[in-house]
């Protein structure tokens, strides 16, 4: 029964890119209440590396400030009850154990914070945020999976602080604290992330990107790498709290040849990109043996 409710499973192909006048914008879309948590064939795979990270690099990949525990165990309730909900033959549970039928793996309840658990469970990072009079401040995270940021020094932050690299962020930071003030519990949004990156590695903490072959144009598609953020929002009902979910997807760039739309869209979006957001994004350095390798697929 597992095997084909996984099976069953649909993936889904997202286009991140904008062909357009590249600005930054918020970009979200309203999410369905079940597409909240998406499975898909790296499900095991992910959930392995989690607790290798957890267990190797625990400080590294969960943070908590104090008063953040009722936040962290309404979301741990919220997840239980979406996957008992629509990933029932997956899981299953009672007052002190978790057991994935899938892969094997017995969480007991009491060994673990209610927000490091979570993230255990599925392939979805996490990231728990609370309005203060400064801004909304991250007040707790497990993220196994960053893109070249440090949970550590973004604990107690507030967005604007943890989007200063960000170039140009000051223009939407506005509308982005007008978004989170008006998130609704039952109407959570989606929002799509991407970079290119030369390493299939899903943790990636800054600095610490492992040493490449010189990229070429004869090796770019299987040593460069099309990294995707799905990015979940959510208001927490009972604390008030903002989830902030990242299903991390990457894909060596050769794959991208069955997808020529795909490709229109990505060699408009990094020709008309500006240079700060090239050097945010790693990617100024490559960009013309980007177009130069995409172009043969248009």
């Amino acid at each position: 029964m597992v095997e084909f409710i996984l099976s069953e499973l649909k993936y889904k192909n997202y286009s991140p890119f904008d062909p357009g006048k590249v600005q930054l914008k918020l970009g979200v879309q309203p999410l369905a209440l079940p597409e909240w948590i998406e499975i898909d064939q790296n499900f095991a795979s992910q959930l392995a590396e989690k607790e290798k990270l957890l267990r190797d690099r625990p400080s590294q990949v969960f943070v908590s400030l104090t008063g953040s525990e009722a936040a962290q165990s309404e979301t741990l309730e919220l997840l239980l009850s979406h996957l008992q909900t629509y990933f029932e033959p997956i899981y299953q549970w009672d007052a002190n154990q978790i057991t994935n039928r899938l892969t094997g793996q017995v969480w007991q309840r009491q060994d673990y914070l209610p927000l490091e658990l979570a993230g255990r469970l599925v392939q979805e990072d996490w990231v728990l945020l609370r309005s203060t009079p400064n801004g909304y401040q991250l007040a707790a995270g497990s993220v196994c999976f960053p893109l070249r940021w440090d949970l550590r020094e973004k604990l107690g932050k507030p967005l604007s602080q943890i989007h200063a690299p960000v170039p140009g962020y000051e223009t939407i930071a506005p509308p982005v604290d007008h978004l989170f003030d008006r998130l609704k519990p039952a109407y959570p949004v989606w929002r799509m992330n991407w970079t290119i990156v030369a390493t299939a590695n899903l943790f990636l903490p800054p600095d610490q990107e492992p040493e490449t072959p010189e990229i070429t144009y004869a090796n770019a598609g299987e040593t460069l790498w099309l990294r995707m953020e799905r990015q979940t929002l959510r208001r927490l009902p009972q604390t008030g709290y903002v989830l902030f979910g990242i299903h991390t997807h990457v894909y060596p760039l050769h794959i991208l040849a069955d997808y020529p739309q795909l490709v229109e869209q990505l060699v408009a979006t990094i020709t008309h990109m500006p240079e700060p957001m090239l050097v945010y994004k790693n990617i100024h350095t490559l960009r013309e043996l980007l177009l130069s390798y995409l172009h043969q697929f248009k």
